[in-house]
């Protein structure tokens, strides 16, 4: 392995922790976010078209979220959408805009609601440490077939592994600061 397999390696993890930052900042918390609808795909113009391509989100306040559609027609589609999604949330249409009130979570969803941050985290470090897995697995090839020195080998390893370390802990530190949103009243 070269520099520029290493730093291949690093961008995989760096993507697979990108990965992580999306699914997480699709949980939902007592705060009104706009990523919140970024799953949310409407019937529009003949195809499925993500709602952020359709009308721009704000949350003008801590608990709404305010839907402004660019084409106004395109609102019932919006609204159906929004009914269909499985974010269980009500909306409210007033014919220029829709309002989506966020209610605030009970301790239990809260609870719900950490150990899918920590599934999403756990799924974040096994993608991590497959990369791993597989940059290992070509050092030590290349190693065996004596394109490299013994020291050159654990030098890699050690390499990759403070790699991992950093990926892994910034997974940590995502999950720790999800955490504390979503148990924040």
């Amino acid at each position: 392995m070269d520099k520029t397999e290493i730093k291949d390696v690093s961008t995989h993890m760096d993507k697979s922790v990108q990965a992580i930052r999306n699914e997480l900042a699709m949980v939902r918390t007592g705060k009104a976010a706009p990523s919140l609808l970024d799953l949310v795909k409407v019937d529009a113009y003949g195809q499925q078209m993500p709602l952020n391509q359709l009308a721009s989100v704000t949350a003008p306040e801590p608990r709404l979220l305010v839907i402004s559609p660019f084409d106004p027609t395109q609102m019932p589609a919006i609204e159906k959408a929004l009914l269909a999604s499985d974010l269980g949330l009500t909306p409210a249409n007033d014919g220029k805009v829709i309002r989506l009130p966020i209610p605030p979570l009970t301790e239990e969803r809260r609870k719900d609601l950490v150990r899918v941050t920590h599934k999403i985290a756990e799924e974040g470090r096994v993608a991590v440490r497959n990369i791993r897995h597989d940059a290992n697995k070509k050092i030590h090839v290349s190693q065996k077939a004596g394109d490299m020195s013994e020291d050159e080998m654990h030098r890699q390893l050690k390499q990759v592994q403070d790699l991992t370390d950093q990926h892994i802990k910034t997974i940590d530190e995502m999950l720790e600061r999800k955490e504390k949103e979503v148990m924040e009243v």
